[in-house]
């Protein structure tokens, strides 16, 4: 998705040339002419990600605007833009929550390498603020990335559940976040702040489950040299989190339905019983229903896991939760990896809208992972995910310089496209800003030619500096028969030498 910048400035002319640079490299951008036009802009909640901010402006100033901003708890990183470099009115816009400044006129790097800084470090404090939250137990609902319908009724029920004690069975394909869903219930709970233990139970080993879970003490059997806690006790006055339930043996579901009904638990070799105070949320991508049935998993327990449960959709039945998930893992593994990727195309966010996960949010966190450690454009294309696109990467011609993504070649080119007048005959550039082909260029000359001096070929050679039988040669190869016979009625010789007699 396309950052947007909110482009704050009373002169006309100086938004319209600082969106220029900033759609040519892919920024969405939208205007206000002075500060209040911009806090109102804001306050509707439109989309903005970065503010570029001028200092000098009738009515509500800058400085002033920017103070706005901040005493309203709006987070988005703000640029001031200044004529007059003075080092008090910088200090004292960056003391007031600016992050950067540049002086006009400045040149499109300077603008471009200032924006992809700000937004950088918006991720890396994004990030941090991320790892804190989960090391810290505090996750909520509100971090979790979707708004679609199935993802409301995930939060709204999540909520209601998190109120109490009450144990909860998550339910979902492998892949849709189970995890996270639990982190969120035990982050909105009372017990936030306090351990979240995570136990992978399909992933323990037959013969040690029983210790891991309820602990042991010293001697307890072969290879017991030290005392060990176990889960439920790590747990203690938070919350325990048992994915894969239905792997556990049935000998165990016993154990674990008394910890669930008795609030105790019997350490292995233990003499006495432990009273623990956790919170069970667990989950699974089977029919527990159906285990029961076949008898793999005791219904005492099944009904006392799903009290409430809760289903997490697949990634195909909230495809509109695509574009934010993307954008939530660019950022995160922009930060990851030292990268610097902007978004994804709209082309690439189209595909990836449309590709059904078999793997849910897991695969899509992995494809884009991949592709932001392999990207070398600002944008994530369709042939940065091979294996889902079955796009090839385009093999760059012997010579040609690899792209940085860091700092796009946009200098000449942009002064190029701002030299040329808008509604210019012949394009130059395409609609990224590069340079077009040689050969494209050239079609678009000799048709424009052909169409000026009305078909007449004698003056359109001597016009474009070659020779006639050149010129019928090239308009043959660039198929422009059709344009010579609409601007002057005449057939185009077959034969160079035909073109000489004519």
């Amino acid at each position: 998705m396309a950052k947007t910048v909110l482009v704050v400035d009373d002169d006309p002319t100086q938004r319209r040339l600082i969106q220029a640079v900033l759609e040519r490299e892919g920024f969405a951008v939208v205007h206000a002419e002075n500060g209040d036009q911009a806090i109102a802009k804001l306050t509707s909640g439109g989309a903005c990600d970065l503010i570029l901010l001028d200092l000098v402006m009738p009515g509500l100033s800058g400085q002033d605007t920017l103070k706005e901003i901040r005493a309203r708890s709006f987070a988005q990183p703000v640029i001031v833009v200044t004529a007059t470099g003075g080092i008090d009115t910088v200090v004292q816009a960056m003391q007031a929550g600016a992050c950067d400044f540049f002086i006009k006129p400045a040149s499109p790097e300077r603008i471009i390498v200032s924006i992809r800084n700000a937004l950088s470090m918006g991720a890396l404090k994004g990030e941090v603020e991320r790892l804190k939250k989960h090391a810290g137990g505090r996750a909520t609902f509100a971090d979790l990335v979707g708004n679609s319908p199935p993802m409301q009724l995930v939060k709204r029920m999540g909520e209601r559940a998190a109120k109490s004690s009450i144990p909860v069975l998550i339910t979902g394909e492998s892949g849709v976040g189970k995890e996270v869903i639990a982190r969120a219930v035990h982050g909105s709970s009372e017990r936030a702040g306090k351990p979240f233990v995570a136990v992978n139970c399909g992933a323990l080993p037959e013969n040690l489950v029983e210790s891991i879970l309820f602990g042991h003490e010293k001697g307890s059997f072969t290879g017991a040299t030290d005392k060990h806690l176990g889960k439920f006790l790590e747990a203690n006055g938070g919350t325990l989190f048992l994915d894969e339930v239905g792997e556990l043996p049935l000998d165990i579901q016993v154990k674990l339905l008394r910890a669930l009904q008795e609030s105790e638990i019997d350490p292995v070799g233990s003499k006495r019983s432990v009273k623990v105070d956790v919170r069970i949320v667990s989950a699974t991508n089977r029919d527990l229903a159906n285990a029961v049935k076949e008898g793999r998993f005791r219904e005492d327990l099944f009904y006392r896991l799903n009290v409430f449960p809760i289903e997490a959709p697949s990634l195909r039945e909230r495809r509109e939760d695509v574009p934010a998930l993307v954008e939530t893992f660019i950022r995160r593994f922009n930060v990851e990896e030292g990268k610097s990727v902007v978004g994804a195309s709209a082309e690439t966010i189209a595909f990836l809208t449309s590709y059904d996960w078999p793997g849910n949010v897991r695969q899509l966190e992995n494809a884009v992972y991949r592709a932001i450690v392999l990207a070398d454009a600002p944008y994530l294309q369709p042939y940065d995910f091979p294996a889902i696109s079955g796009v090839a990467a385009p093999i760059p011609e012997a010579g040609e310089p690899p792209m940085s993504h860091a700092h796009p070649p946009i200098a000449s080119a942009g002064e190029l496209m701002d030299d040329l007048p808008k509604d210019a005959p012949v394009r130059i550039l395409d609609g990224r800003g590069h340079l077009r082909t040689l050969e494209d260029i050239e079609r678009d000359l000799i048709q424009l030619a052909i169409e000026i001096y009305a078909g007449h070929m004698s003056e359109v050679a001597r016009r474009l500096g070659i020779g006639r039988s050149t010129l019928y040669r090239k308009v043959r190869e660039q198929g422009l028969e059709d344009v010579i016979r609409e601007a002057s009625g005449e057939a185009v010789p077959e034969t160079d030498a035909e073109s000489h007699a004519a």
